[in-house]
């Protein structure tokens, strides 16, 4: 059987081209830009918290780079380098090299190198810290909503909650309506291509992880403002839109593990969001407004307030 260090040369260890050091010493060595601020993000992924057993590896080192990669994209930052510290169960090398197909995969997808990390034995357990670079004093933020921005979201929502609930038992899909679902749950595309572009046009943005109610509400406390959202103009895949309403606006609303933008911009610049979208190839649809005051409030398509009962995923709750 492999040891720890022969398994981390097979499966992560590569030349680095952008990084001034990578893997093999005692710490990675960065250089931002000129001018650039670093941006550091990091998410944990615990097996049967953020994602079930019956995962395959490829798909689980994708989405584990993913996740992270969302908040850089979050915050307009291109990315660099990353770290990874796994525990494992055993030395699964099966396990290890698909793991690493996956993630590697969208790493060089998008230009951000393995710099270094750690092994151990343990639970499944994947921490991946990223690092990207910004110009100074233009990183998206979620303090920068103002009354009167339009409210924005990339992509589609609720597929990923979708999947679970089928995982659960308690939504039925099959075919390939089903694999639709499970690619949404399973292979999140981080928008980073989108959060560059919206530097100098987005005044506010946020990833949607735990769900678009709660995310929103991160904003809206951090800028101090409230905010209406239009239910049903929120972007779903033609799988969801076939499902009762009620699932609908379950998964869309309080769905999470999205991996969408979710941003605010003027009104005078929504000729400019759509340009950007347009150079992201990421269709991004309005959803609301942000108003003065505090609170959210939702509404259906006949203008109607719904009630306020959907939730972000709270770990503790």
């Amino acid at each position: 059987m492999a040891g720890e260090f022969e398994l981390i040369a097979r499966h992560f260890t590569r030349p680095v081209r952008r990084a001034a050091l990578g893997v093999g010493d005692d710490c990675a060595l960065l250089q931002p830009g000129a001018g650039m601020q670093l941006a550091v993000s990091c998410d944990m992924l615990v097996e049967g918290r953020h994602f079930l057993s019956s995962v395959p590896p490829d798909r689980l080192g994708h989405k584990a780079l993913a996740v992270n990669l969302s908040d850089l994209a979050a915050c307009g930052a291109e990315p660099l380098a990353f770290t990874l510290a796994l525990a494992l169960p055993r030395a699964d090398d099966e396990f290890l090299a698909g793991f690493a197909q996956g993630l590697h995969a969208l790493a060089d997808a998008h230009g951000i190198e393995l710099v270094g990390g750690d092994t151990t034995a343990g639970p499944l357990n994947i921490c991946i810290t990223v690092f990207g670079q910004v110009p100074a004093g233009q990183a998206l933020l979620r303090s920068g909503a103002r009354p009167g921005d339009d409210l924005w979201v990339s992509g589609a929502l609720g597929d990923a909650r979708l999947a679970l609930e089928v995982f659960r038992g308690t939504a039925s899909l099959t075919g390939e309506g089903f694999e639709t679902a499970r690619r949404g749950m399973e292979l999140p595309q981080p928008r980073v291509a989108l959060g560059l572009a919206l530097r100098g046009v987005a005044s506010s943005a946020i990833d949607l992880s735990d769900g678009l109610v709660g995310d929103l509400g991160h904003v809206l406390q951090r800028s101090g403002v409230g905010a209406v959202l239009h239910a049903d103009a929120l972007p779903r895949s033609t799988v969801l839109a076939a499902l009762p309403l009620a699932l609908q606006r379950q998964c869309v609303l309080a769905g999470g593990d999205d991996y969408e933008l979710l941003f605010t911009a003027p009104p005078a610049r929504r000729d400019a969001v759509l340009a950007a979208a347009g150079r992201a190839g990421v269709a991004v649809t309005r959803c609301g407004e942000i108003v003065s005051g505090t609170g959210l409030r939702v509404l259906d398509a006949a203008g109607q307030v719904l009630p306020a009962s959907w939730r972000g995923f709270d770990h503790f709750a």
